[in-house]
C-alpha cells in the first residue's frame, strides 16, 4: 500500500452507510492510531457553485441541469485540490457517496444514462478514487429503515419505492460493469442486509483484498473483523 486510501461509500439512503462510516473510522483510529478524514458528496469548497448545487440537487428542471453538472464538477474538483490530497500522505479520507449517486441521480430525474452524466462529470474532474463500496440492500428495506430514522432526513420525491428501485437499478449497472467508469476505481458490492458487524467485516476484508490497509498480524486482524 502506498500512502492512505481515498474510499467512498455508496447505497440507497437506509443502507448503512454513516454506520459503516463510523465503523472504518473506529477500526482506523483503534488499530493504526490514525484519524481518518470524512466527507460528504457536496462540500460546497467551491463556494460560487453552493447556489447551483442547492437548486439542481432540491429543484430540479432542464433549465439547471447543466449548471448543476457544471457545479458539481467544480466542487469535487476543488474537494480533492484542498481537501483530499492534502490529507492523503497522512491519513485516510472516507466520502459518504461521491460519484455513482450523481450518475443516478441524473438517470432517475435528467433521463440521463449513467455513462453519460460520467463523461460529463469525468471531464473536469482529475483524481480517481482507490475503492467504492456500493452497499445493495432491498430498496423496500432500505425505506423502511430510511423512513425509522430520527430528524427529516426523508425526501418526499425521492424516498419513495418506485425511485429508490430505479435508483438500484443505476447500483446495479455500474457494479457489474465498473470498468466504463474509471474514476470509481475498484467497485466492490457489499451485503447491506447483514448486521452491522458483518457489513463492517465484509469492507475490512475487501480493503484487505485491495492492499489498502497495512498489514497486521493475524490475531489483531481477527480482532479488527468482529468489531
Amino acid at each position: 500500500m502506498r500512502g492512505y486510501p481515498f474510499i467512498v461509500i455508496e447505497g440507497l439512503d437506509g443502507t448503512g452507510k454513516t454506520t459503516l462510516r463510523k465503523g472504518l473510522f473506529r477500526l482506523w483510529e483503534g488499530l493504526y492510531g490514525v484519524t481518518p478524514l470524512c466527507i460528504l458528496t457536496s462540500n460546497f469548497m467551491a463556494a460560487d457553485a453552493a447556489a447551483d448545487i442547492v437548486e439542481g440537487k432540491y429543484q430540479p428542471s432542464p433549465d439547471n441541469r447543466d449548471r448543476y453538472l457544471q457545479a458539481l464538477v467544480a466542487d469535487k474538483e476543488a474537494t480533492l485540490v484542498r481537501l483530499v490530497r492534502p490529507a492523503l500522505p497522512n491519513r485516510p479520507v472516507i466520502s459518504d457517496r461521491w460519484l455513482v449517486s450523481e450518475l443516478a441521480f441524473f438517470a432517475v430525474k435528467h433521463d440521463m444514462k449513467p455513462g453519460e452524466t460520467y463523461e460529463r462529470l469525468a471531464a473536469g474532474i482529475s483524481e480517481p478514487v482507490d475503492l467504492t463500496l456500493v452497499l445493495d440492500l432491498d430498496p423496500r428495506d432500505s425505506l423502511r429503515r430510511a423512513h425509522g430514522r430520527q430528524g427529516d432526513a426523508v425526501r418526499e420525491d425521492w424516498d419513495v419505492l418506485d425511485v429508490q428501485a430505479r435508483v438500484r437499478q443505476v447500483y446495479t449497472e455500474i457494479v457489474n460493469g465498473p470498468a466504463a467508469y474509471p474514476l470509481l476505481g475498484s467497485v466492490a458490492h457489499i451485503d447491506a442486509s447483514a448486521s452491522p458487524g458483518s457489513v463492517l467485516d465484509q469492507v475490512w476484508q475487501v480493503l484487505i483484498a485491495h492492499d489498502l490497509v497495512p498489514p497486521l498480524d493475524p490475531a489483531t486482524e481477527a480482532v479488527a473483523g468482529e468489531r
